[in-house]
């Protein structure tokens, strides 16, 4: 609907000239402001225009709605699948790495920021537990830290190591 704005201005000034005209003829009768009467053809055309304005706005809104509606979707489809190739990835590294089933809920939780102390409690085991583990992730794969660790997921998103540009230098 969005390809034709004017349509959508053209509606709004519809509405606004007839809610103008009301707002102003119901004002100045409750002030007692004389005014010269309108011929009784042209205000009912202003109320025909006002009503079809109207009608055409809810119409509008209906079709603005369901397109909005049509773009959330698609856009949630989108971020589905992109969810899911994400954790391919990872399941995919985590294999490659050789980690235990405990390691890889550790390395998960890892990566989602988790404290060791909230993934000890998470996996209802001790920090020193967690911290080993955090360790042998790291010696697997080829990392020092968590940092490096996320970074192994955002190079492999973004297909390829990240290079600082000339211009950063």
């Amino acid at each position: 609907m969005m390809r034709r704005p004017w349509v959508f201005v053209l509606i709004l000034l519809v509405q606004a000239l007839c809610a103008i005209f009301f707002v102003a003829e119901i004002l100045l009768a409750v002030l007692g402001v004389p005014i010269a009467p309108i011929p009784w053809l042209y205000h009912e055309l202003i109320e025909i225009g006002a009503a079809l304005g109207l009608i055409l706005g809810v119409v509008l809104g209906a079709l603005m709605l369901r397109s909005a509606l049509r773009r959330t979707r698609k856009v949630e489809v989108a971020l589905q699948a992109a969810s899911g190739a994400f954790m391919d990835l990872v399941q995919q590294r985590f294999d490659e790495w050789g980690l235990t089933p405990a390691e890889k809920d550790v390395a998960l939780f890892a990566l989602k920021g988790m404290s060791l102390a909230e993934i000890a409690g998470l996996r209802e085991t001790s920090q020193g537990t967690v911290k080993a583990q955090t360790n042998a992730i790291y010696r697997k794969a080829g990392v020092t830290g968590r940092p490096q660790l996320l970074s192994v997921f955002v190079e492999d998103l973004m297909g390829g190591p990240v290079r600082p540009s000339a211009d950063a230098a």
